[in-house]
């Protein structure tokens, strides 16, 4: 897998001061997308273990509310082994932290079915405290929105939904 970007200080992509992993990858070409050169599968940098590391290390400091994956596309079937295989790493070594993941794909209708068949999606999302879905929509861009681009985007409540077998909002006045 390849990453475009690292930010060990990032407030725009989930609550709190996170560290953030662009993966480079991505099918849906939105338009109007503000990381278009994320859609090379070979964009920036190989991810490798020191990466993960450094990603990791960046995560230790109490002041770092959580993690999140964006892109590209974190959840192309070339992206998903290493997505999981972090995800389950930082669930164990920062339980108490959240995990954001953005997915141009929804859940209810394609995330939750590959997790019908496919183990690393069906053992993934337990990991995730959120999932922000939908493609970016232009004709529906909204700045008022909060931690998403476009109005048809939604920001899923992973655990709740898991638990109640339907798909579950985020409470957006506890997200600070």
């Amino acid at each position: 897998m390849y990453y475009g970007e690292i930010k060990k200080c990032d407030v725009a992509d989930g609550p709190g001061v996170r560290v953030s992993l662009f993966v480079s990858g991505c099918r849906h070409h939105c338009e109007g997308c503000f990381n278009a050169k994320t859609w090379d599968f070979t964009f920036g940098q190989v991810y490798t273990a020191e990466v993960e590391q450094s990603l990791l290390d960046a995560m230790a400091p109490d002041y770092i509310s959580g993690f999140t994956f964006l892109g590209g596309e974190p959840m192309e079937p070339e992206n998903r082994p290493f997505v999981f295989s972090l995800a389950k790493k930082l669930r164990e070594r920062f339980p108490e932290k959240t995990i954001w993941l953005y997915s141009g794909y929804t859940f209810d209708t394609e995330i939750l079915e590959w997790a019908k068949d496919d183990e690393i999606v069906k053992n993934l999302l337990p990991l995730l405290d959120v999932i922000v879905d939908g493609e970016f929509i232009l004709k529906e861009k909204n700045l008022n929105l909060k931690f998403r681009g476009s109005a048809n985007q939604r920001l899923i409540d992973v655990k709740k939904s898991l638990a109640e077998g339907k798909t579950v909002l985020c409470d957006e006045s506890n997200l600070r």
